[in-house]
């Protein structure tokens, strides 16, 4: 019995003892990888040839360098950015994989899905007469889904108007998105009830042209639209005052370099014709009367003081401008112009 019982505690010793140097390796082992993984975070913030922690990384050719000495820590690092490069925002968005930005253009704001009209499949394959009749009805069905109540059928009719008219109109997408946000606004304060969807949406992004300096004349606009002028020119004062935008009055000038390029007038008779506005403004000829009016007869009375040959039958086909109105308006300006050391007198010693 004593035997058996002294040939168990040998047992249990030596299997402590077994265990002790198994824990005793182990903790060696931890204590080499903890210094090999401090060495490494060492050599990775430092620079080995003078310690400096000064490390610039250089994105553009993959390369970690030194601020201090200008040795090459590390180099041909991985570049995460996209692969193709791009110069401007339209070829970035052209080239990105990551979708379209949300767009106010669109009454879902371009988040839901679009299924294109173009009938072929991923490898540019037509499709046959069996999945083009089942693409027509998923499409017809995403269109259904996608304007699911009166108020989204209304917004995506206005919206679409918008766009007609401001490619119409030569209108950058800055303003039309302009316009879309001043409808989105009419038709959440319920501005629409006894107003056309077409009323508003005109006069919307008329507004909008205003706020962004580059406006279209009363006539420009209204004969894009669907709806007659005065209709338009209501829908227009009543949203302005409804939602209290604030939009300064149009200024002759800003109609002057468009309606110089149609005319392709020197820039010395564009420039001429600003010095006659600011002129008039200075002197308060312009109060009252139109600015697409002064625009025009600045540009004929600049012609005649550049002598560049521009009749007022041209610049009235150009600006929309009566001949009569364009007359009155010119002898306004040089009599306003035509002053003691005034720009008359400037313009010929020049």
């Amino acid at each position: 019995m004593s035997d058996a019982l002294h040939t168990r505690t040998r047992d249990r010793t030596e299997r402590q003892r077994t265990w002790r140097d198994h824990d005793a390796e182990n903790e060696t082992t931890n204590d080499v990888e903890e210094r090999e993984e401090q060495s490494s975070e060492d050599e990775t913030v430092r620079c080995p040839e003078c310690g400096s922690t000064d490390l610039q990384t250089d994105d553009e050719r993959g390369e970690t360098v030194c601020g201090d000495c200008g040795l090459v820590v590390d180099e041909d690092s991985i570049d995460r950015g996209p692969e193709w490069r791009a110069f401007d925002s339209a070829e970035r968005d052209k080239k990105s994989r990551v979708g379209a930005p949300t767009t106010n253009l669109m009454h879902d704001k371009g988040l839901s899905t679009n299924i294109g009209w173009q009938n072929k499949d991923a490898y540019g394959n037509s499709l046959s007469s069996t999945q083009r009749q089942k693409m027509q009805r998923l499409r017809t069905w995403n269109e259904r889904f996608r304007t699911r109540d009166s108020k989204e059928r209304n917004l995506k009719q206005a919206l679409g108007e918008i766009d007609r008219m401001a490619s119409a109109l030569g209108l950058p997408d800055n303003v039309r998105e302009t316009a879309s946000v001043i409808y989105r606004r009419a038709l959440d304060e319920d501005l629409l009830p006894g107003r056309s969807i077409e009323g508003i949406a005109t006069a919307s992004l008329h507004a909008a042209a205003r706020m962004a300096q580059v406006p279209r004349s009363i006539d420009e606009v209204a004969r894009v639209s669907r709806v007659e002028e005065d209709e338009f020119e209501r829908a227009y004062r009543y949203v302005v005052r409804e939602l209290s935008l604030e939009i300064q009055p149009a200024d002759p000038t800003e109609y002057v370099p468009r309606f110089a390029s149609d005319l392709e007038i020197p820039k010395e008779t564009e420039r001429t014709a600003r010095e006659l506005l600011e002129n008039a403004k200075q002197k308060n000829v312009h109060s009252g009367k139109s600015p697409v009016g002064l625009a025009a007869a600045a540009l004929y009375a600049a012609a005649q003081l550049t002598n560049v040959d521009l009749t007022q039958a041209e610049v009235s086909d150009v600006t929309d401008i009566s001949e009569v109105t364009i007359r009155n308006r010119y002898q306004e300006l040089l009599e306003a112009w035509d002053t003691p050391r005034g720009g008359r007198q400037r313009a010929a010693e020049a």
